[in-house]
């Protein structure tokens, strides 16, 4: 006898540490079992293929994915906000679903309890927010691959405007030697940098010195 499928939803995001480039914020329903099946996992752990491998396979999966500019999430951040900016857009993707399906969040706020409570009171859906919720759900699995494709889609829109900055991560000595030219040779990149950041700030203000 077939198991009863069991559609249940989870959220992720792609790209919050990021100097350069988007926020990409996610969500995806189905059944356990069948997205197991297609080898969904945490993105992180998936080589840039099998990302699109079975990115692919989720078009069949109810999904939502949110771009959020590098200009937003500066203003957020300037007000110390950047977890609201999450809430926001969380409830956003929530309020997608037309049917009252439990959804799990990678906990983006250091209290799990505090978030899932908000985000049940505002939302009146039974939601659950766990860290490394990525590792656990595999909706939020597939959420976390969308997410991570749609960015890394993005990303790449930006190479081709922009030249090879790299991941955009402060982490990646090619984004940085990328913002610190633009800075020093008034290349404006205002429209795809993280100004809030300190990394920017602090390379902006080394600049202002000499």
């Amino acid at each position: 006898m077939d198991s009863i499928l069991m559609e249940e939803c989870g959220i992720d995001e792609a790209g919050r540490g990021p100097l350069i480039g988007p926020m990409v914020m996610a969500i995806v329903c189905g059944d356990s079992n069948e997205l197991k099946r297609i080898g969904v996992a945490d993105s992180k752990k998936l080589s840039p293929r099998r990302r699109e491998f079975i990115y692919a396979e989720l078009a069949c999966f109810r999904q939502k994915h949110i771009i959020i500019s590098p200009g937003e999430i500066d203003t957020y951040v300037r007000d110390k906000k950047l977890n609201i900016m999450e809430e926001t857009y969380a409830l956003q993707l929530i309020s997608f679903l037309p049917e009252r399906l439990r959804v799990y969040v990678d906990s983006f706020d250091v209290n799990e309890a505090r978030l899932e409570n908000k985000l049940r009171a505002v939302s009146g859906r039974e939601v659950i927010c766990k860290h490394h919720a990525d590792d656990t759900y595999a909706q939020v699995s597939a959420a976390s691959i969308v997410a991570k494709v749609i960015r890394d889609r993005e990303v790449e829109k930006l190479h081709d405007k922009f030249g090879n900055f790299g991941s955009g991560y402060p982490s990646d000595p090619r984004t940085i030697n990328f913002v610190e030219n633009a800075i020093k040779n008034n290349i404006n990149i205002d429209s795809i940098v993280r100004h809030e950041w300190k990394t920017y700030k602090n390379m902006f203000n080394s600049k202002l010195r000499y």
